[in-house]
């Protein structure tokens, strides 16, 4: 059962990965992952998985791992709904400071990769949503990094405002990006 691997939001490496799903009368069966098809799109190896669950309104990010543990993102909802947003801290990308954003549900067998070089958040729009990530390298508290989620310079339009988010006590002091701590080169 081949994936697709479809350009998205007009920031080069961003892409739709989307699978076959098989439903029938007592629900469906699909391959949430395939390593061979994943290799073969030319993608670096996936190591770990995630898993985080979040109420309705929760914003999590704008996050990221400065070199030498960058890390991409394979990113699925596998149940509710989620706003998925992305930015380029590429420097000189054409694209830098530039956002894009997905919605993600439990609907289908559809993906969102974030490579390394990106800031990247969510924020759930149902009641609760779980979401399901692998990555291409271990977390590293000496490379973690982030950005502020609402920065005005870069204007992603969340479906939340300041006043209705619930965010960390550490996302929401993380720096704009005009100030935030990345070391990423286009292109790449």
């Amino acid at each position: 059962m081949p994936f697709t691997f479809t350009p998205y939001g007009g920031l080069q490496g961003l892409l739709v990965v989307e699978g076959r799903s098989f439903p029938d009368e007592r629900g469906f069966f699909m391959e949430s992952f395939r390593a061979d098809d994943w290799a073969g799109a030319g993608l670096p190896a996936l190591v770990q998985d995630n898993l985080s669950r979040s109420k309705r309104g929760t914003v999590r990010g704008l996050h990221y791992q400065k070199n030498p543990r960058a890390i991409g993102k394979l990113v699925r909802c596998v149940r509710g709904r989620i706003f998925d947003a992305v930015v380029d801290l590429r420097r000189g990308s054409p694209t830098y400071g530039q956002w894009a954003s997905i919605e993600l549900d439990d609907s289908g067998n559809r993906m969102f990769w974030v490579p390394a070089g990106f800031a990247h958040g969510f924020c759930a729009l149902s009641d609760e949503a779980d979401v399901a990530y692998k990555v291409t390298g271990y977390w590293s508290a000496e490379t973690d990094r982030g950005m502020l989620w609402n920065d005005p310079a870069v204007g992603v339009r969340w479906p939340v405002s300041a006043a209705e988010a619930l965010v960390s006590p550490k996302d929401a002091v993380l720096p704009p990006l005009a100030q935030a701590d990345h070391d990423f080169v286009w292109p790449g």
